[in-house]
């Protein structure tokens, strides 16, 4: 396993990242800590949840992902073997009635989240979505401009700036990352913690997979002069790079099923999947295998974040650290991101 530097901290994190999302409702509280194991026994050091989690969201289970990691830290005493990164929700989302982020919210919400992990800190912090609008599952951005007014989202970036500054000098979080975010909503926050003193962001959580590469654009190369780590989610497309939708089906116990259907097929992806995956055939390799060690090949990427409901798929996931793609195979990638630059 290799290990990357968060930003321009010292921390350093495995390039494979612990996803933790379907915890809780996909996976039992045993089926989560036996994945916990695994990745340790593997090298893992970077283990990701939110307070939303698990997935898809539900009242009656929010938090449940970070009990299950807590149950684990408390029974095995081993919280220093994890770099620990969580998330407070935002607007529209389920927790606190939908309400924004701001000053009130993420003290309520890191609190309770240090309850649920039994934990004293967490090592990165992240802002789910942005308040303004923002990228996310289906490949969308829904920013309005009619509805955004300049002067008061700047005061709240402010706002929760300030708040997370005095959270890192109560020792609860040590770093600040963002997800789902722009790259004009990432220059805003470094700005203003510059200007400030404020803690500087040191990664952002956004989509990348071989079917949604708009990170390679403008915010490949903020990451690349500002020092923001990638920490790519959904590298798989939610699944279905793997193939296992095509053709109608719908597989029992599936991140599709559960969630009451898969959006990531249309008439642009299914053409799309099929070519990765006959690639992926032609060089002998698994397709899954294939995308993670291409994204994990990007020169702005920190950690790509896996999730499993098996321990089969864990495996293979994480296996996927250890394949080199070779330059065919990247020319071959690359001529089915021209052909197919945009399918979500």
């Amino acid at each position: 396993m290799k290990y990357k530097k968060l930003g321009r901290t010292d921390v350093e994190v495995s390039e494979i990242c612990l996803g933790t999302m379907t915890w809780g409702n996909q996976n039992t509280e045993a089926e989560a800590h036996a994945q916990i194991e695994y990745a340790l026994d593997r090298g893992i050091n970077f283990i990701d949840t939110a307070e939303a989690y698990p997935i898809p969201p539900d009242a009656r289970r929010r938090g449940r992902t970070e009990e299950y990691i807590g149950t684990w830290f408390k029974k095995t005493g081993k919280r220093d073997s994890w770099i620990l990164a969580s998330k407070v929700a935002g607007k529209g989302g389920i927790a606190r009635n939908g309400r924004p982020i701001d000053k009130n919210s993420i003290t309520e919400a890191v609190e309770e989240s240090l309850r649920r992990l039994q934990t004293d800190h967490i090592d990165l912090y992240q802002l789910h979505w942005p308040n303004r609008g923002h990228y996310h599952f289906e490949g969308g951005w829904d920013f309005r401009p009619e509805t955004q007014n300049h002067d008061e989202t700047i005061a709240n970036m402010r706002d929760v700036l300030e708040t997370l500054d005095g959270l890192v000098r109560a020792g609860k979080i040590r770093h600040v990352g963002l997800s789902n975010e722009s790259a004009w909503g990432i220059m805003q926050y470094l700005r203003l913690a510059e200007e400030n003193g404020w803690p500087r962001i040191v990664s952002v959580q956004n989509e990348y997979s071989l079917l949604r590469r708009q990170y390679d654009l403008d915010l490949a190369e903020l990451a690349h002069h500002e020092g923001i780590g990638l920490l790519a989610y959904s590298t798989l497309a939610a699944g279905a790079i793997s193939g296992k939708y095509l053709d109608g089906a719908m597989p029992p116990g599936s991140r599709g099923a559960v969630s009451g259907g898969i959006w990531r097929h249309n008439e642009f992806s299914v053409p799309a999947i099929h070519c990765y995956i006959n690639l992926a055939r032609d060089y002998g390799l698994d397709v899954c295998q294939m995308a993670i060690a291409f994204a994990l090949n990007r020169p702005f990427m920190t950690s790509v974040i896996i999730g499993a409901t098996s321990m089969d798929q864990l495996k293979t996931d994480i296996a996927a650290a250890d394949i080199t793609l070779d330059a065919d195979i990247l020319r071959g990638i690359d001529a089915l991101n021209r052909r197919f630059p945009r399918t979500l």
